[in-house]
Order: structure tokens, then C-alpha cells, then sequence
């Protein structure tokens, strides 16, 4: 086949066999040691079981506001020692961080011990408001002491950039300066290259005894006082100064009721089973703690540490987990969207016309163009799955006005798949970054290494991935709803869609593996590789229900399914490694999609086998929580899954997964112009025999609906109705 002419501003089309710059080096684990995580807003905080950061030794932990780590260093000692820890949780609903501490054996000169370990209760409770953290620290003793104890704070702020945590090396920073405000303040200045002056101001009450540049001391007398309280305020700001925050008691009521706040109406779900329960209520915690207030509207966070902003494509994801709880995250993401949908061209950041935002960045490197992330565009799919999104949102709410308003960025949308994203007009959307600085692989499989042939050789792009063409398939289907619903002709994207659906069948279909192919490369030639990708055609219907039967089958083999999940990358494949990123490890969003497409044709059982092997890795998990991602070495008996390196945990889309996956189970569908509620085939996994889904919201009615198991039937009874919406069960 002659090879395919390239636009010239595409920066050539050879393969790419080294990493960019821009991937999480894995020098330390996240896995060495168990890490605590708080988000407010803009802020979060990554901090050990002590409640300690130990950023400053080359870990992620430390105090972050816009892509900025503000504290790098925090530590507590009691009597010159470290405490022994005695225990450390996050509430329930993430809203602080309690942690337990004790003394250690305290020694005299002469070597004995002058008060034995545990005579000192040391309770430690942190939790974020605003651009605050705040921190209270009591202790209680006991036993007599007899002589003053002394308790110290060190600390220290590195303004390191987050892309400089994450591996990258700068030639040049800014200034950075600390000085003592008064008796009970000490503030850390940077200076930085863009201009911008951040500071971290750190406030104590009562006053210390001793106040240096990098710690505070308390000589406390708990004799005459059997308890002592301190507070600690931390506050990070884009300016020299600030105000000192509010009280910490009022604080806490205000994150909390913003907290409570985030999503005012949302369906719930319980079970009979505890463990499940703990997953479920862990998930919404998470979700909660990664919604965040933007200048746009309301978005979830991709995920902590590495991701905590505003990104297309995980945000549309997680949106599309979440809509038959929460319809309005997806508003609050479409608004979003639309809002920073490119209108200009522009290489450095991969930005064309109509496309939406991959990534969206306010660190310093990011302002001075030292990353191109800064509003990045880099990704194929965030634009056909915005397009999709609205569809989606418009039939579960009804929400006409929304699409409305965004009908012209939707239009766009379809604008820049037909003309920018298949600038060759063989009729499939391509990706190839603009220059040598952006993204190699723009598909959710973004690693350098994750997009390949069969004998293991990189392909050369432009690259049609498999997903992204069904993604687009499933885009011009919601255009010609959304177009009928305004009143417009929507004949001619029903056309495009159908026109789609047999070109990929024709070019992807792979007989001999019974698969679609992972993408078609420059010469369009097809990656003829097992991938998850596969399952997404599933997900947003373009298969063909007999090669859908086929698929099923294939991703829950043993090739492809580790007992935890579905691999990336199937066993065996050239590339196949159970540690690598995307080659061949497990993703919860990547399984929810999945089982959402396996239920979309009626395969319940594999749907089911999914569901329960996510449901048992999670509850593995300290907190009972789905990671960003974790290894796909093959389920042993009495044994977890194995973690990956340096996961981001809590992840947006793996939190946002158990509720897709009891969607694909039960077969729930929610449609609004017909006031019902739909299950199909519903089906229960073996560790749940009752399932209760509370306040299912449709067409202005709310219904209590209980799922029950006996054996495999599932029979399901409306417990409450507000309304006059009804129930239909389909076999």
C-alpha cells in the first residue's frame, strides 16, 4: 500500500520508542508506603500514617495548591523522638485525616529510661478548607512526667512544580526565601520565573516557646495541665501576603458543608453485603472529595497526586459512570467543556478548532511553556466523547436548555472530527501530535510504549485507534437525537454513524483473532494485537452482536482475565507485561466501560464475573477503594492483587466504577421522555443477595427499588414511588 500523504503541519510520522518527558518516574513507590490523602477545591495534601509529608527525601507527599507543592516537609516530635503510631484513618467520608500517637521510651543522660513508652497520648486530626490546611494537635498524659516536655513541628516548602515531583529536571527556578512574621508566624516566599510570588504561611496557637525558620517548639508542662491543644494553620497562597484563616472550628463546618453540598440530589445504593457496602460509601467519598468548584463549574478531578485538575477525558468518563446517580456532574463536565473547547489552531498544544481539552495546568512550568500543559489539547477521543456525553445526559435528564446553550460547542465538535481529525478522508479519526513536545499516543492508552504490532514493533502514525472510532460512531447517533430533539434534521449524522459502523467492521474486524484490532497505523495496516480497546466498541454499541458474542467470550478467557479484572493487553501478546502501565495491567474505568458494553448486548454473565472481581480487589484495599490501576499478574488463592507503582488513589473513573457496574448488572436505563425506569435481564453477582437502589430519580420522580437473588433469578419489587414514573423489567 502507498503510503499515506501527511499534512505538513504534523510532526512526521515515525513511531516513538522513548518516553516523553512527561511520564511519572517510578524511582519511589507509592506502594513503600501507605499514603493518606486530603482535597478541598485546589488543594490537596499527601501526607504518611504519622500525618507527617516527607516530600523533601523525593516523595510525593507535601501540600499542593495549582499544580504546586507548597510544604514539602512536616514532622512531629515528642520529647526529641518520633511518636510510635498507634493507628491512622481517614473518615469515612475523607473529610480528615486522625491519626493516634504515643510516646517512645524517653532516656535520661546516663541511658535509663525517665518515662516508659505510652505514658503520652498524642492525637492528630488534619483536614483542608479553602487554601488552608488546618491541623490540631492534643495531647494527654497518663502518667506523672515530672519535668517539661518538649514538642516540636519542623517544616519546610520546596514550591517544587508537580512535573518536577514527577521526574522532570529544571535548568532554572525561581527565588525562594522564609522569614519569621512574629511570634507565631513564619511565611515562605517563591519567587518564581512566571512572575507569580507564592507563599506558604504557617500560623501556631498558642504561641511556641522557640520559634525558628523551619520549626517550632512547645515546652509544655503536663503536670499542672493534663492536657495540652495546639493548632496549626498552613496557608498557600498566589501572593506575598494573606489574611490569617478563619477559626478552625468554623473551618471544619464549612468544608463539611460544602462537602455535603458538591451533589444536592443522588441516588443511593445498599446491600447485604458489608464489605460492599464499605466499597460503595468509599467510592462516593472519593468522588465527593475529587469534585471540585471551577470558574466553569462543577468538575471531578481526575485524580491525587498526579491529577488532580481538570481533564477531558476522565472527566466525561467518570460522567458517564455516574449519570444514572448524579446526572448533574455530567452538566457541571459538559459546561466545563464547552467552556475551553478550542476555537484557535495551535501546534504547541495540539489545539484545533472544535476539539476539547485533554489537560488543563496552573503550575509554574505549565505558565512558562516549560510543559505544554498548561491548556493542553493532546487527545483523540475527548472530542467524540463529549458528543456522546451529551447524548447521554440529554435523554437520562431531559435537560433540553443545557443542550441548547451548548449546541453550537456540540456542532464544533462534529466539525473538528470530520475535518481536522480525518484529515485524510478515509473516513476514521487519526492522531498525531503537532510537534515533538506533545503527546506520542493521544488515545487513553497514552504511554509511549502502549499502541504496537503483533511482532511488537511501534506503529507509525497517523493512528486510528479501535475505541475512538466506535466513540465517533456513537457521537453521530447522540448528534441526530440531540439535532430531532431542537427541532433540526438529524438524518445526515444517522448516515455518518451507519457509514462508520461498516467501514469498521470491514477494516478492524480481525477473523483469525476473533477481535477487533487495536488501531490501523499510518499505512493503515491493522495493530493486530488482543486489547481492551476492543471492549469498547461494546460499550458504545458499534459491534455487530454476533462478533459482540465473540468478544465476550475472548476479554473474560483467561488470556485476557486475571481473576481481578480484564488485562489492557491480553497474556501473551508481544508486549505483554502485567507491570506496564497500559500493557497489560488492570483498569477499573476500562472494566466499567467494558461491562456497560457486555450488558448493552445481554451478556450478564461476563458482566457478573467483571463486577465481582473488581468488588474483591477493592475490598483488599486498606480503604476499600478501586485505585487508578493495579497489576495483571493472574489471581492466587488467599492473596490480593498486586499494586501498581505509583497509581493515583482515589481516581475519579476507578471510584466512579462500582456504580457503573451495578448499572450493567441490573441493566438499569433511565429514560426521561418515557418517565420509566428499565431493567434488563437483571442479575445480581454471588456475594450480594439483596441490592437496594434509593432514590432512582427520572422524569421528575424518585423510586426505592429492591433487587433480591435466589440462585440466579432476581426478582425486584418499587418499595417507595414519588411520582408517576413506572417500572419495566425486560428478559
Amino acid at each position: 500500500m502507498n503510503e499515506i500523504a501527511l499534512p505538513a503541519s504534523w510532526a512526521g510520522h515515525e513511531g516513538h520508542e522513548a518516553p516523553e518527558s512527561y511520564h511519572i518516574e517510578a524511582t519511589k513507590s507509592l506502594v513503600d508506603r501507605t499514603l493518606r490523602t486530603l482535597k478541598h477545591d485546589d488543594m490537596f495534601g499527601v501526607f504518611d500514617k504519622q500525618g507527617d509529608c516527607r516530600g523533601g527525601a523525593g516523595g510525593p507527599d507535601g501540600l499542593y495548591h495549582q499544580d504546586t507543592r507548597f510544604l514539602s516537609s512536616l514532622a512531629l516530635r515528642i520529647g526529641g523522638m518520633d511518636p510510635l503510631l498507634l493507628g491512622s484513618v481517614l473518615l469515612d467520608d475523607n473529610g480528615a485525616l486522625v491519626v493516634d500517637l504515643a510516646n517512645a521510651d524517653f532516656h535520661g543522660e546516663d541511658g535509663k529510661v525517665w518515662l516508659q513508652r505510652d505514658s503520652i497520648h498524642a492525637g492528630r486530626t488534619k483536614f483542608l478548607c479553602g487554601n488552608t490546611c488546618y491541623e490540631r494537635i492534643s495531647l494527654r498524659r497518663f502518667a506523672a512526667v515530672g519535668r517539661l516536655i518538649p514538642l516540636e513541628i519542623g517544616f519546610d516548602a520546596d514550591f517544587a512544580d508537580l512535573f518536577e515531583i514527577r521526574g522532570d529536571v529544571r535548568k532554572k527556578r525561581g527565588a525562594l526565601s522564609v522569614a519569621i512574621v512574629d511570634g507565631r508566624t513564619v511565611r515562605f516566599t517563591y519567587e518564581g520565573l512566571d512572575a507569580i510570588t507564592r507563599s506558604t504561611t504557617l500560623h501556631f496557637d498558642p504561641a511556641p516557646t522557640r520559634l525558628g525558620e523551619r520549626y517550632a517548639r512547645w515546652d509544655l508542662d503536663l503536670d499542672d495541665f493534663e492536657r495540652a491543644n495546639l493548632v496549626m494553620k498552613i496557608v498557600c497562597t498566589m501572593e506575598a501576603t494573606g489574611a490569617e484563616p478563619p477559626h478552625i472550628l468554623s473551618a471544619y463546618r464549612t468544608a463539611r458543608r460544602t462537602r455535603n453540598g458538591r451533589v444536592k440530589e443522588r441516588s443511593t445504593i445498599a446491600s447485604s453485603n458489608e464489605l460492599f457496602n464499605a466499597v460503595i460509601d468509599r467510592a462516593a467519598s472519593d468522588i465527593d472529595m475529587l469534585l471540585t468548584h471551577t470558574e466553569y463549574g462543577l468538575y471531578p478531578y481526575a485524580g491525587i497526586p498526579w491529577y488532580s485538575t481538570i481533564f477531558g477525558r476522565d472527566g466525561i468518563i467518570t460522567a458517564m459512570e455516574l449519570l444514572w446517580v448524579a446526572p448533574e456532574i455530567a452538566k457541571g463536565v459538559l459546561e466545563t467543556l464547552a467552556a475551553t473547547q478550542a476555537d484557535v489552531t495551535e501546534e504547541a498544544a495540539d489545539c484545533e478548532p472544535g476539539k476539547i481539552v485533554h489537560e488543563m495546568r496552573g503550575g509554574e512550568m505549565a505558565r512558562l511553556g516549560e510543559v505544554p500543559f498548561r491548556r493542553y489539547y493532546g487527545s483523540v477521543d475527548a472530542t467524540p466523547l463529549f458528543v456522546m456525553l451529551a447524548g447521554q445526559y440529554l435523554a437520562r435528564s431531559g435537560d433540553l436548555a443545557t443542550i441548547r446553550a451548548i449546541w453550537p460547542n456540540l456542532k464544533a465538535a462534529l466539525e473538528w472530527i470530520d475535518r481536522y481529525g480525518d484529515t485524510d478522508g478515509d473516513g476514521f479519526v487519526e492522531y498525531m501530535r503537532m510537534t515533538d513536545r506533545g503527546l506520542a499516543n493521544q488515545g487513553w492508552k497514552d504511554s509511549f510504549d502502549s499502541i504496537f504490532h503483533a511482532d511488537g514493533s511501534a506503529a507509525e502514525g497517523p493512528i486510528a485507534l479501535c475505541e475512538v472510532q466506535a466513540y465517533v460512531f456513537g457521537a453521530k447517533r447522540a448528534a441526530a437525537e440531540m439535532a430531532r430533539a431542537l427541532g433540526e434534521d438529524g438524518s445526515a449524522y444517522e448516515r455518518e454513524a451507519e457509514a462508520m459502523h461498516q467501514r469498521f467492521e470491514d477494516k478492524f474486524w480481525i477473523e483469525e483473532l476473533g477481535c477487533y484490532a487495536l488501531a490501523l497505523d499510518g499505512r493503515k495496516q491493522p495493530c493486530r494485537v488482543l486489547s481492551s480497546n476492543a471492549g469498547h466498541a461494546l460499550f458504545a454499541g458499534i459491534a455487530s452482536p454476533d462478533r459482540a458474542a465473540r468478544l465476550a467470550r475472548l476479554l473474560t478467557g483467561k488470556r485476557f482475565f486475571s481473576g481481578w479484572g480484564v488485562r489492557t493487553i491480553a497474556a501473551g501478546e508481544a508486549r505483554y507485561n502485567p507491570m506496564a502501565y497500559h500493557n497489560g495491567s488492570v483498569w477499573p474505568h476500562d472494566n466499567a466501560l467494558i461491562a456497560l458494553g457486555l450488558a448493552r448486548y445481554g451478556h450478564k454473565a461476563e458482566v457478573l464475573r467483571i463486577f465481582e472481581g473488581l468488588v474483591d480487589a477493592a475490598v483488599y484495599d486498606e480503604f476499600r477503594r478501586l485505585p487508578e490501576l493495579f497489576c495483571g499478574f493472574t489471581r492466587r488463592r488467599k492473596r490480593g492483587p498486586t499494586a501498581y507503582p505509583v497509581a493515583c488513589s482515589p481516581q475519579a473513573w476507578a471510584a466512579a466504577a462500582p456504580f457503573a457496574l451495578v448499572a450493567a448488572a441490573t441493566g438499569l436505563d433511565l429514560g426521561h421522555e418515557e418517565g420509566m425506569v428499565r431493567l434488563a435481564n437483571p442479575a445480581l453477582p454471588a456475594f450480594l443477595d439483596d441490592l437496594v437502589l434509593g432514590d432512582v430519580a427520572v422524569a421528575g420522580s424518585r423510586l426505592d427499588l429492591r433487587l433480591s437473588r435466589s440462585g440466579e433469578d432476581v426478582t425486584t419489587a418499587v418499595t417507595r414511588r414519588q411520582g408517576k414514573a413506572s417500572l419495566v423489567i425486560v428478559k
